[in-house]
């Protein structure tokens, strides 16, 4: 059995390792072939772990993340340990996690916010950029959740169901939401960063695992005004996907599906993470919701000079 059958053994059974890192995610994202996995062992157990995606680009490797994958990054098996000796064993396992991946020219991944040292991978000559995602980390009170919300949300609800009429509906097929989601890309001038194909097979296999819901914003003329998709697992909802119609986008229906998702993911799991962002308009939309900021880390190596004379000339021409 090799290690990458242990992992998929593992994830079966390990709760704590986080739904972007499962197997089963990754294989419907980057394909069965496309992807591996680090591992640490001790006493006949997987210790540490750490997937990727390999991409091969004119004789250059690049280890990442697949679309749709907000973080991958290290997992460390929890001992209860005290804090020094928990460092400590964090030093060794990350230490012998870069050592078993394999030669690359470049490894870009973002890490899930619970991994929160970094420190083995700076002194083996890492760099790490802070970003940041938004979290309810408890879902069990509505009232409280309500509460949180800045007022421009809670009207915002209010004039989707009251003045609009619009209902939420759970029960329209993928391609409904598909045609919200292309729209918002297209108002913005940006091309889909994803193809509706590999939506559809991440779809097929969240659908197999109960992990995913479509929320869609619907007025009495039938007309879908908004969408929001997300996943989960015991540990946490995540915003996955949205979308919109740009010409009622004045409807707050997106208000109305996030809250109406907030509420459904306190029925699965435990908390609700809008998986944030770094743009200015769509932060300041996420933080509304009365969600805590959480950082989390961009960590990249890049040995490849013809990779790092690339990235320098496009930071000079974005100048």
């Amino acid at each position: 059995m090799t290690g990458k059958d242990r992992y998929r053994a593992l994830c079966e059974s390990e709760p704590t390792i986080p739904l972007f890192s499962q197997a089963w995610w990754l294989d419907a994202l980057a394909g069965e072939n496309q992807w591996d996995v680090a591992v640490v062992e001790s006493g006949g157990q997987i210790v540490a772990s750490m997937p990727y995606v390999v991409r091969r680009r004119l004789g250059q490797v690049s280890l990442g993340q697949p679309p749709l994958t907000q973080t991958l990054g290290p997992w460390i098996r929890e001992t209860g340990a005290k804090q020094s000796s928990r460092l400590a064993r964090q030093k060794d396992l990350m230490q012998q996690l870069i050592k078993v991946l394999p030669q690359y020219n470049h490894f870009n991944q973002n890490w899930h916010h619970s991994q929160s040292n970094w420190l083995p991978f700076y002194w083996a000559g890492f760099t790490q950029t802070t970003r940041y995602t938004y979290r309810l980390p408890e879902l069990f009170n509505q009232d409280e959740l309500w509460a949180g919300f800045r007022e421009n949300i809670r009207r915002d609800i209010r004039k989707a169901e009251r003045r609009f009429s619009l209902q939420v509906r759970t029960d329209l097929d993928l391609d409904c939401f598909l045609r919200l989601n292309v729209q918002t890309f297209e108002r913005q001038g940006k091309d889909l960063p994803y193809s509706n194909s590999l939506v559809l097979k991440l779809d097929e296999a969240c659908q197999r695992r109960n992990a995913r819901q479509i929320f869609i914003a619907e007025d009495k003329h039938g007309r879908a005004h908004a969408g929001v998709y997300i996943v989960w697992d015991k540990n946490s909802a995540y915003y996955l996907m949205g979308g919109g119609d740009p010409e009622l986008r004045k409807s707050g229906a997106t208000s109305l599906c996030m809250w109406e998702a907030i509420k459904f993911a306190s029925t699965v799991t435990k908390s609700f993470d809008f998986e944030g962002s770094m743009m200015e308009p769509v932060e300041r939309f996420f933080r509304a919701f009365g969600a805590q900021q959480v950082p989390y880390f961009a960590v990249s190596h890049t040995p490849s000079k013809m990779i790092r004379a690339a990235q320098c000339l496009r930071g000079l021409l974005r100048a």
